[in-house]
């Protein structure tokens, strides 16, 4: 009943984008498409060099700092008005076209994650323990690549178009600040000021498809911290303690089943424990024991509702056993959301230049990303661009040591991002068609 539900969404979105597109100028014209496909075609081996740079030199989150000295001198040597030390180590650049119009923007995450690589790739991770696992060299990579073409088409460019290299997407270390949020909350959206921002996502699907869908696309996430506080025992005699294990058992099993009960099984919520650490011997009652664990939603009221969920079930099985509790949880990242009028009005850009068997529905997922930060300040579009080699019949997924996108996927992804961008700018060259003022996000 989902699928469907999505298919008919997905459905109406064609027929507004027919609609949007009968109104608004055509796409990409073939000549301005001919010069960015010979512009790809000069600096394509550049792009796979970097990518594979990149790769061997991955850096973890808020210590991205070669990263951004790296991507900061390509875009300095394009003339590009550049910034640094944007959220720590985030970069900016700005193109400022030959046409007058606004301004959109564009955004690549640079962090590595704390993974030993098993690719046996030759530019595999010179850093032990350190690898690209998430493909965002893929997408450091892509991003200076459009701004490498945009920039030979600057004549054609109306308005500026903003590039945002993010630090810090897998989560700031323990006590730091970091990620797109405090790129948001530093100003990287306001100067000049963005209509509408776009992003994408690597992914181990088909080479060459695109996966697109307006609304929730990712789930919010947030972590939490349980402290089941129990009374010790020798292990012959549990009468005479609070065994902590146990109420642990239980709230593991009802913190489970109450979320998948308590939700509206069409609005997702996930709820999983990670680690239990407690006890200290064979034969004694334990006196403490620790969860930790990861709670996800689509909808911003799922959201608010799962810590209220949890504190209550926490409240009624300790009492029960006559133990105590502590509770900590914290939201980390909300549910990134597609502008569906922005997600209408580009669907023409990826049906004409890709097809429309390539263009195909996006199923959301309980993952996260924080492009949700930009996505709620600006109209955001996010895609997913399969990376998958066609002679692989599976392909190792996300945050695995052998996870390896087909680097054919790089000039793909260029063109995508410089046709989508030029188009952007042109619909809102066009009275009564910016995208700003538009709402950014759903906020129930």
């Amino acid at each position: 009943m989902r699928g469907s539900l999505a298919i008919r969404r997905l459905a109406i979105l064609l027929v507004i984008a027919a609609l949007v597109s009968a109104a608004a100028p055509e796409p990409v014209d073939t000549r301005t498409a001919r010069r960015i496909d010979a512009e790809i075609e000069r600096i394509e081996d550049e792009i796979v060099q970097i990518r594979r740079f990149l790769h061997m030199n991955p850096e973890l989150s808020n210590r991205e700092f070669e990263t951004s000295r790296f991507v900061a001198s390509k875009l300095e040597s394009l003339g590009l008005e550049t910034r640094t030390g944007i959220a720590k180590t985030g970069v900016k650049a700005v193109l400022r076209g030959a046409q007058p119009g606004t301004a959109v923007a564009v955004r690549a995450d640079m962090d590595a994650l704390p993974i030993q690589e098993k690719t046996a790739l030759s530019f595999a991770s010179l850093n032990p323990g350190i690898m690209h696992a998430c493909g965002h060299d893929i997408h450091t990579s892509v991003v200076l690549g459009t701004a490498m073409v945009l920039s030979a088409l600057r004549d054609a460019v109306k308005g500026s178009v903003v590039f945002i290299f993010q630090p810090a997407e897998e989560g700031p270390p323990p006590g730091e600040d970091g990620g797109a949020d405090l790129m948001v909350r530093e100003g990287v959206l306001d100067d000049p000021p963005v209509s509408a921002v776009f992003g994408f996502h690597v992914w181990p699907e088909e080479l060459g498809d695109v996966f697109v869908a307006a609304g929730n696309v990712t789930a919010s996430s947030a972590r939490f911290r349980i402290v089941v506080k129990g009374r010790s025992a020798h292990g012959a005699k549990p009468h005479e303690g609070i065994d902590a294990v146990v109420v642990a058992a239980e709230l593991v099993s009802a913190l489970q089943t109450v979320v998948s009960r308590s939700t509206d099984p069409t609005d997702p919520a996930v709820l999983s424990v990670g680690t239990i650490r407690g006890g200290s011997r064979f034969n004694i009652i334990a006196d403490e024991v620790v969860l930790e664990g990861t709670a996800r939603a689509l909808s911003d009221a799922n959201r608010k509702k799962i810590p209220e969920i949890m504190e209550n079930v926490l409240k009624n099985i300790t009492a029960a056993h006559g133990a105590a509790y502590e509770f900590e949880y914290e939201n980390l990242t909300p549910s990134v959301y597609n502008n569906p009028e922005l997600t209408a009005a580009m669907i023409p850009t990826l049906t004409k230049l890709l097809g429309e068997d390539r263009v195909r529905e996006w199923k959301p997922q309980m993952v996260a990303e924080d492009f949700s930060a930009f996505a709620r300040k600006v109209p955001g579009l996010y895609l997913f661009l399969g990376v998958k080699d066609p002679s692989l019949a599976q392909m190792a997924p996300l945050h695995s040591p052998t996870f390896s996108p087909d680097e054919r996927s790089l000039p793909q992804g260029i063109r995508i991002l410089s046709h989508i961008v030029l188009d952007a700018l042109e619909k809102q060259a066009v009275p009564d068609k910016e995208f700003a003022g538009r709402p950014a996000a759903r906020t129930e």
